[in-house]
């Protein structure tokens, strides 16, 4: 069976590092996910019980094949994702220096509580996620809530809640965000054959700054559940979260 006891289990499922895992479960700690409750007492660790939360965004595995990889049933597994994922969530940054330079881009994550979803540009049922990243360390600061797969960037920064979080601070964003106050691309105006070159260049490092925010996506994906994701209601919100919090401490070591 797998347990976080051996940590060579650690590193292929969990996508951190042992001492980062470690990290990630004296925030759980923090947050009293080891408090005796009422009932029956958990049959795993709180470190098992962590490494069964990472393994499951980490592979999105169904509940019929990877419970019995811990030795338990599919409903103690159910009820360990329920408990844990909450307090895996990453929790917005709430002040940012004066010179801090953010980048936002919404993500499409496929998912199939319809609820909560609805046909986007890749024709499949998915939920808008809007995250905010600090330009310099390529850290998550803000996810906002996840929208409809349909609703435009746009509307989604302000709806989602991340505008208000990120307020004044100078941020970077692709050219879906016309009238928001972000920094945009320069575009042309009707009768312009082309843009001046200052604006030529200045769109070149435009794109290469805001490329960074693609690469984390891509980095948070590794995560399959993100691909895919079959959780219900806010699940999907509290994966978002506690796998930008890991994918911080993945790039902070």
């Amino acid at each position: 069976m797998i347990t976080a006891s051996d940590s060579s289990w650690i590193s292929p499922f969990s996508g951190l590092s042992p001492r980062a895992f470690g990290k990630l479960v004296t925030v759980l700690c923090h947050a009293g996910a080891d408090t005796p409750r009422k009932g029956r007492p958990w049959s795993l660790s709180l470190e098992d019980r962590t490494l069964l939360v990472t393994v499951y965004w980490r592979t999105n595995l169904t509940m019929r094949q990877f419970a019995p990889l811990f030795g338990i049933s599919k409903s103690a597994a159910d009820r360990i994702i329920d408990h844990l994922g909450p307090m895996l969530a990453l929790q917005s940054r709430k002040r940012f220096a004066k010179d801090a330079v953010l980048i936002v881009d919404g993500t499409l994550v496929p998912t199939r509580d319809h609820t909560i979803a609805q046909r986007s540009k890749n024709y499949r049922y998915s939920t808008n996620h809007q995250v905010v990243i600090d330009a310099d360390t390529r850290l998550v600061v803000v996810v906002g809530r996840p929208l409809a797969g349909n609703r435009n960037d746009w509307k989604a920064w302000d709806e989602s809640g991340a505008k208000a979080a990120v307020g004044n601070t100078v941020t970077i964003a692709d050219g879906g965000y016309p009238g928001t106050g972000l920094v945009i691309p320069h575009r042309r105006q009707r009768g312009q054959a082309e843009l001046p070159a200052w604006k030529g260049e200045h769109n070149k490092s435009h794109k290469q700054v805001r490329a960074r925010v693609e690469h984390v996506f891509a980095r948070m994906k590794t995560w399959k559940i993100l691909r895919d994701c079959r959780l219900k209601g806010d699940g999907i919100h509290h994966a978002m979260l506690g796998i930008a919090r890991m994918h911080n401490l993945a790039l902070a070591g």
